[in-house]
């Protein structure tokens, strides 16, 4: 069985003060509404995780009602920090659940070809990560003002979600971080620790996820395109 877990207990302080990104509307509906969606819509999978912010369930089951998501979902609060969520998250899944998509809540234009993508790709390696390669020219600073030299942009990809993943790969990978006390980004980065091999899967198409003001409206034009 497959599930998701999206993740939505987190508010995006570079949104600005006092902004939920998550239920900024945007086409239509909320931000973290058309995430919801794409995996309410997946045939793929079975089962729906919302980590999200404790006091926030029945704004999200409001959604659930509003929206007609017909999939079983469930919530779970979040935690600390992302992967304290994701491991929140994780801990809810269904019995039988082989592989699990994890799914940033702010990014809501995923494709149902490229979660199916990202599953088939964890099937086979054991975990999987939607991608794009680089394609500006990269420079690191020392200071953030000047820059100290160019970067080989050749072997670098930009990491997105869903990163999806056999559930005692990322289970163990977590467990794992959680021992030794370190924090991660993202979960790919977990598996790096454990030696786990990731596969990069190609996204194929725009998967921008809302951080900034500006974001919106991109996403706006992606969704109303979609449409």
């Amino acid at each position: 069985m497959n599930c998701a877990v999206i993740v939505a207990a987190g508010k995006g302080t570079r949104m600005g003060p006092n902004v939920d990104k998550l239920f900024l509307e945007v086409a239509g509906r909320p931000v973290v509404a058309h995430t919801w969606q794409r995996f309410n819509d997946a045939k793929s999978i079975r089962h729906v995780v919302l980590v999200v912010r404790d006091g926030m369930q029945s704004e999200f089951q409001k959604l659930a009602e509003q929206f007609k998501f017909t999939k079983p979902f469930s919530f779970v609060a979040g935690g600390a920090e992302r992967q304290d969520s994701v491991w929140n998250g994780l801990g809810v899944l269904p019995a039988g659940t082989e592989i699990v998509a994890i799914q940033d809540g702010a990014r809501p234009c995923a494709s149902e070809e490229l979660i199916e993508a990202t599953i088939t790709a964890a099937r086979e390696t054991g975990a999987a990560v939607a991608a794009q390669k680089v394609t500006d020219t990269i420079k690191e600073s020392i200071d953030g003002q000047v820059i100290a030299r160019n970067v080989d942009r050749s072997r670098l990809w930009s990491v997105q979600t869903p990163q999806t993943f056999r559930v005692e790969v990322i289970r163990w990978a977590l467990a794992e971080v959680r021992r030794r006390g370190m924090s991660v980004t993202d979960d790919t980065a977990a598996c790096e620790l454990i030696g786990q091999p990731v596969r990069l899967v190609a996204t194929g198409g725009p998967n921008p996820k809302v951080t900034l003001p500006g974001d919106l409206v991109v996403v706006q034009s992606l969704l109303e395109g979609n449409r």
